[in-house]
Order: C-alpha cells, then sequence, then structure tokens
C-alpha cells in the first residue's frame, strides 16, 4: 500500500487529486503510509464505536502531520444522531465536514444495480456527498501539497 500511494503522489505531479478508501483502523497509519496525505475524511455513524475509531485516529492523523482532518457523519437518521455525532466531535477537537443523512434511495438503487447517480440525482446523499467534495477540494487543494498553487 505504501508503494502504490507513493507512486500515486509522485506521479501525478501534483496536478490530480487521489481518494483512498481505506479500512476503520489505525494499521495502516504509518508513516510511509501517510507521507503523502494532505486530508483525512473518517467517516463515522452514531454508535459509541465507530465514534471511538474517530477518536483514536484524529489524534494520530494530527501526530503525522496530516494537515486536514474531518468527521463525515454518516447515515444519520435523526436530530439525535447528528447531536451525538457533533457533541463527539466538539468533545475530542475533530472537526465535522460533513453530515450525511440516511437515504432510502441507497438501498434502492443498489437493489436495481445502479449507482444512487443516475437513479436519483436529486437525493438528500448525492447532495451530502457533493458537499464533500467541494470541502476537500476547497480545503486540501488540487496540487497534493495542501496549497492552491
Amino acid at each position: 500500500m505504501r508503494g502504490l500511494l507513493g507512486e500515486l503522489a509522485t506521479g501525478s505531479n501534483g496536478e490530480a487529486m487521489t481518494i483512498t478508501d481505506m479500512e476503520a483502523s489505525i494499521e495502516h497509519m504509518s508513516r510511509a503510509t501517510v507521507r503523502h496525505v494532505d486530508a483525512m475524511l473518517m467517516v463515522t455513524e452514531p454508535y459509541f464505536r465507530s465514534l471511538e475509531t474517530v477518536g483514536r485516529m484524529a489524534p494520530l492523523a494530527q501526530e503525522l502531520g496530516i494537515k486536514h482532518i474531518w468527521a463525515i457523519a454518516n447515515k444519520v437518521r435523526s436530530a439525535r444522531d447528528e447531536e451525538i455525532i457533533r457533541s463527539y466531535c466538539a468533545d475530542h477537537e475533530v472537526e465535522l465536514g460533513a453530515v450525511v443523512p440516511w437515504d432510502e434511495a441507497i438501498q434502492e438503487a443498489d437493489r436495481e444495480g445502479r449507482a444512487l447517480m443516475d437513479y436519483d440525482p436529486e437525493a438528500p446523499a448525492v447532495a451530502a456527498v457533493g458537499g464533500i467534495a467541494d470541502l476537500v477540494e476547497g480545503k486540501a487543494g488540487t496540487n497534493g501539497r495542501g496549497d492552491r498553487s
């Protein structure tokens, strides 16, 4: 994984953004793996174990020098779910980057074997994910170094 991330980061001449989906654990958080990481999105759900993973990963990401660290609330069904995540993030000094609501359209699209964007481009989850893309591009930049040169 380290080699692949290094190749992706150096092979793009800083003009591309690469997004890598990794499992929710601290195992991949070695200096060699995150050397080229400018932003980290930690997807969490309103459940204790999920939030605790964010609580463990965020300080480690800061220690490793990752410039932009956000929690992304996922599968949020109620105002109470959102408040639980917001409160946890505030208590642990983690910025909440976005809230993705529970959206039945996700399951409906999957049952039909279609991408959510094709199935229902107006779905609330689509809008939320679009906001995440704007957040990352606006804060982490597109040149691979976190600045917009």
